[in-house]
């Protein structure tokens, strides 16, 4: 929970290079209770909202505002300035310390996320180098096996990927945001050895 605000949110965690903004702008909810309890800040009661953040990909802990009401899955602002439905991010929290109806939402919700930063991941896609000698990022995907792989390395020193239509057609990687999604969550439940979109 280091460098996250426990009142305005205004320090919450920095990024670490990669181009990626110094503070989480977006959130989209997974889970929110009308009259909760604060689980990263003591006494902190109100409109407690479960949500996982667009860029880091963190699970947050967000105070709500009274009387508002809120949809499973929306994108809500959380930046720093003029935020409309959130009054502060309280903190982070760890997969195991969510909701079941959170962890329920959260597949969907990520694809969600992916669908939504397409060029992001298809960039992604583009750039990605080896990890080891004997390793390739790209193999850390789930469903991308070595064929994958080495047809995805082949057909982008062609031509750039465009969208995850373009991957799918040139390559036959069938739904490669359901595959994204899946190694986001993986990375989420602390199951990964090492993250690849998980800014902690």
């Amino acid at each position: 929970m280091s460098g996250i605000s426990d009142s305005s949110g205004h320090d919450q965690s920095r990024a670490e290079g990669h181009g990626q903004r110094k503070y989480e702008e977006y959130a989209y909810v997974l889970d929110y209770t009308p009259r909760g309890k604060s689980a990263t800040v003591r006494g902190r009661e109100g409109v407690i909202i479960q949500a996982v953040g667009e860029e880091r990909l963190t699970i947050l802990e967000l105070l709500g505002v009274q009387n508002t009401s809120y949809d499973i899955g929306e994108r809500l602002y959380i930046g720093r300035e003029g935020r409309a439905k959130v009054t502060s991010v309280l903190g982070r929290l760890e997969y195991d310390g969510i909701s079941q109806s959170a962890k329920n939402e959260l597949p969907a919700i990520i694809e969600k996320v992916v669908m939504a930063n397409e060029k992001r991941f298809v960039d992604y896609i583009n750039i990605s180098q080896p990890i080891t000698p004997r390793i390739h990022a790209l193999e850390l995907i789930p469903g991308i096996g070595k064929t994958y792989m080495m047809s995805i390395i082949k057909e982008r020193e062609k031509k750039k990927f465009e969208s995850f239509a373009d991957i799918q057609s040139r390559v036959g990687l069938r739904e490669p945001a359901k595959l994204l999604a899946k190694r986001i969550i993986e990375e989420i439940m602390g199951q990964a050895r090492m993250n690849l979109f998980v800014r902690k």
